[in-house]
């Protein structure tokens, strides 16, 4: 039980209650928008005529490529800029990117519009990924690296995968076109939250 209740216990005196808890939030809410769409995004291009070929090799094959890129150019852009700037790319990138399956939603069947999407929602989810590990390094003790990481990291899917079991409800009940709009609205408070953390938290 120590071996949990320790490190927790660090991390509430390393940053105060106050940042503490909004730490604990911009962790819980991060990744919401992006993995309340993936949760889904199968099933959207199916519904829109794609076949599983076709999904395979472009959502995929070609998407894991433009995340690997992502990934890279948010390590180099963090080291270059510094980690919270480039979570705020990261976040700003995840509602613009998200409101392009608006855009798919719309056109239909269009392989030229998904490889678009892809590329640009894949590239902008590796960015954002790099920071957003890079930033949870950051918070960690070195004397409890492993198990405060790993709290971080199970925070970081909670609530987003419990949400996100909703989301064929939600898209039966008011569309793609409209789910869609709502997942990128999510990731505005995540904005918020970001702004009132970084007054208190200076990594750069």
């Amino acid at each position: 039980m120590e071996s949990y209740i320790a490190p927790l216990i660090d991390f509430f005196q390393r940053y105060g209650l106050k940042l503490a808890l909004l730490l604990l939030v911009l962790i819980c809410l991060y990744r919401i928008s992006d993995i309340m769409l993936g949760i889904i995004s199968n099933i959207f291009y199916q519904d829109l005529g794609f076949s599983k070929i076709e999904i395979a090799s472009i959502v995929k094959t070609f998407g894991l490529v433009m995340t690997i890129i992502g990934g890279f150019l948010g390590g180099i852009l963090s080291l270059r800029f510094g980690i919270m700037k480039i979570l705020y790319v990261g976040a700003l990138l995840t509602v613009a990117t998200n409101l392009l399956f608006m855009l798919l939603s719309v056109h239909g069947y269009n392989i030229s519009l998904l490889y678009f999407v892809i590329s640009a929602d894949n590239l902008s989810a590796g960015i954002a990924s790099a920071a957003f590990v890079a930033f949870l390094s950051r918070l960690t003790n070195v004397s409890y690296t492993a198990m405060q990481y790993a709290i971080f990291s199970s925070l970081m899917t909670l609530i987003p995968k419990i949400t996100g079991g909703y989301s064929g409800s939600i898209v039966e009940n008011i569309g793609y076109t409209n789910f869609f709009f709502i997942a990128s609205l999510l990731g505005i408070p995540v904005l918020l939250v970001m702004f009132f953390t970084n007054k208190y938290l200076k990594f750069d």
